[in-house]
């Protein structure tokens, strides 16, 4: 049995949803610290092409996405649940949200202009300029535009006071009452808000709100141990990749199973991940891929969000 490995780094507001999955799911893990920015070659010999932030590996299996990665980590360990019996859609549509409009809008505001002077006032010489470069292609191609300044400051009241509805009429502590996937896709883009003077008081004057964040990073994130990358490398060249699931694979028009075909994102971080489609199920689709350095991987990607192309 592989002990997860997660590859990503400390301000990372993506990969601080998973760490605090994990930390609800109280699991050990094996942390990887990858750059912040382009380039990433030890990543991308696990992953074949796909550069976001987290990325997830038990052994010789690669899942991209903290959407599926937390799906992942619900087989890892089924209790406690992210997925509250008789909320499973409420949960998953209320987090996809979240991760899409909700974080659009806080990645706007937190990183404005004089939020961004703060946060790389003590970075080496050129870091802001690799930062802003990186980040103008990542979200290049996709359909991830970005939002005006203004715009965000204008509709963020409005969207913490739905926030502050939801969380007046739950049951308990939660969204839905109890812990769930929707109070880890929603804290994430409040932490990285909260992580700066500037931006701070736009989570900590909803006291309400401000008080349910600190129940949700009050999880923690678990027990986990510093890894090296090539180690992190060397775990999958050994490894063998997990069968595939036992459920019926549900092909495209255009695309089967058996065939090379290119995965990606559509949003943003659209480069593609090239192999041989092995599986395409309702949550997630499976690529096999050959590596020089990693061997034989398979790269586990979301079926929403995501486009196929046959080669």
């Amino acid at each position: 049995m592989h002990e997860p490995v997660l590859h990503h780094y400390p301000s990372s507001p993506f990969a601080e949803k998973v760490r605090l999955i994990l930390g609800f799911k109280q699991l050990s893990w094996r942390s990887v610290i990858i750059p912040r920015v382009m380039p990433k070659p030890d990543l991308l010999a696990l992953t074949g092409g796909y550069r976001r932030t987290p990325v997830l590996q038990i052994g010789a299996d690669i899942y991209c996405d903290s959407a599926l990665i937390a799906r992942r980590l619900e087989a890892e360990k089924a209790s406690p649940t992210l997925f509250p019996e008789g909320q499973e859609f409420n949960v998953a549509s209320l987090a996809a949200w979240a991760d899409g409009s909700f974080f659009l809008h806080a990645a706007t505001l937190a990183f404005q202009p004089e939020a961004v002077a703060q946060r790389f006032a003590q970075s080496p010489p050129g870091a802001l300029k690799a930062f802003v470069e990186d980040r103008a292609a990542l979200f290049s191609g996709g359909t991830f535009s970005r939002l005006p300044l203004e715009q965000a400051r204008q509709q963020w009241p409005t969207l913490m006071a739905r926030l502050e509805r939801q969380l007046a009429h739950a049951d308990n502590d939660y969204l839905f009452g109890e812990p769930s996937l929707a109070d880890f896709a929603v804290a994430h883009s409040l932490w990285l808000l909260r992580a700066m003077p500037l931006t701070a008081p736009l989570v900590d004057t909803r006291l309400e709100v401000a008080a349910w964040l600190d129940r949700v990073l009050g999880f923690g994130h678990g027990s986990c141990s510093e890894l090296s990358a090539s180690e992190a490398i060397g775990i999958a060249r050994t490894a063998t990749p997990a069968p595939l699931p036992d459920e019926p694979c549900l092909e495209g028009g255009d695309w089967h199973v058996g065939q090379r075909v290119a995965i990606a994102a559509t949003d943003y971080g659209v480069d593609p991940v090239e192999g041989e489609l092995l599986h395409a199920g309702l949550e997630e689709l499976i690529l096999r891929r050959e590596d020089p350095r990693a061997g034989v991987v398979h790269v586990h990607l979301p079926r929403l969000g995501f486009r196929v192309v046959g080669r």
